[in-house]
């Protein structure tokens, strides 16, 4: 057995790679995985029969690296999540329909089953029954203008 380690040395650092990778779905902190990787750097250094030492060296420095270079921008993506909007700000670009005309100071719309007061953007005159989109929400009042026309 002794010999069989000897010249396989790659299979104790391939057992130590899955071994720090199946301890981290224990952690869940990214350490142990950054470790596996270097063990895995250790494996093929094994692999082509470099020295013992060199396999220390490259597993040591591969860990190393992504302990500094890697982990943190995975953990600050992990941790960012999604942007959540709410209020008045997750209405702006959303559909609306014209309930009645709405000119550049007043009119009525449609948006996500309520009504509201609303406005053009400009001085453009909205008929009942078109689609238009929310540019602002200005207080109570949506400040819109027509689908298909041009976004100020």
């Amino acid at each position: 057995m002794d010999g069989f380690l000897s010249d396989n040395q790659w299979v104790l650092w391939l057992a130590a790679s899955v071994g720090l990778a199946a301890a981290e779905l224990l952690s869940l902190d990214l350490i142990l995985l950054m470790l596996a990787v270097g063990a895995l750097g250790g494996a093929v250094v094994a692999a082509f029969q470099g020295p013992v030492i060199l396999q220390m060296l490259v597993a040591l420095a591969i860990s190393l690296g992504m302990l500094t270079l890697v982990r943190p921008s995975v953990v600050r993506r992990l941790h960012q999540g999604p942007e959540l909007t709410t209020g008045h700000a997750a209405l702006v670009g959303k559909q609306a329909v014209v309930l009645e005309t709405v000119d550049a100071r007043t009119g009525r719309i449609k948006l996500r089953g309520q009504i509201w007061s609303a406005r053009s953007v400009d001085e453009s005159v909205i008929a009942p029954g078109a689609t238009v989109d929310v540019y602002e929400i200005d207080g109570a009042t949506a400040v819109v203008y027509k689908v298909g026309g041009q976004e100020p």
